[in-house]
């Protein structure tokens, strides 16, 4: 069994790996770095890391335990009058989420990974993970609201989809510092409302 001590290494590796891999993106990192910034060897990196490719893929994996795991869990605790309640609930989260966690989403909004993906069959399934497990979160909802009245029938994946696109097109300005999402929180909700209200 690991020792604390590995843990808190191998931890310190993940955080800083994900801070190099957010600034300055994939390419332009390398273990050197992440070692210098943790003062961990280089060996103690590929010790818990087969490769720079495996620790990008486990920040990856992380983020979506982190995130995607959070947000399911927060909805969960929440009690919601209706399906409506609860999308706009799942938009909240997600914009409050997008500024306290700016550094993870700056990973998952650099382009070249989607590069990488292709490439590469881990990487490809941890973004879909992560996507699908977000827009799930949003159908959940609309589905919900279906059963009770507060939507409309309509395809919830299509719909689920669109309401995802619409924040995370505003939270990817915000990660590049061209527009603020939150203070457009009330025009998405009514926008979402519009779309969805019977």
């Amino acid at each position: 069994m690991p020792s604390t001590r590995a843990q808190t290494k191998k931890e310190a590796i993940l955080q800083s790996a994900s801070k190099f891999f957010s600034e300055r993106g994939y390419w332009d990192t390398s273990v050197n770095d992440i070692s210098k910034a943790t003062g961990v060897a280089e060996g103690t990196i590929f010790y818990h890391f087969q490769s720079k490719e495996d620790l990008f893929l486990a920040v990856l994996q992380k983020f979506k335990e982190d995130f995607v795991g959070k947000f399911k869990q927060h909805l969960k605790e929440q009690k919601f009058a209706s399906g409506m309640d609860m999308l706009e609930g799942a938009i909240s989260f997600y914009l409050y989420q997008s500024s306290v966690m700016e550094e993870r989403f700056l990973l998952l909004h650099r382009h070249h990974y989607y590069q990488i993906a292709p490439e590469n069959p881990k990487c490809w399934q941890y973004l879909e993970e992560i996507y699908s497990g977000l827009i799930s979160i949003f159908e959940q909802a609309i589905t919900r609201g279906m059963e009770d009245g507060s939507i409309r029938q309509v395809s919830p994946n299509k719909k689920a989809l669109l309401v995802f696109t619409l924040i995370d097109g505003l939270v990817r300005l915000d990660t590049y510092n061209l527009y603020q999402a939150t203070s457009l929180y009330d025009e998405v909700i009514e926008s979402c409302r519009c779309w969805l209200k019977p």
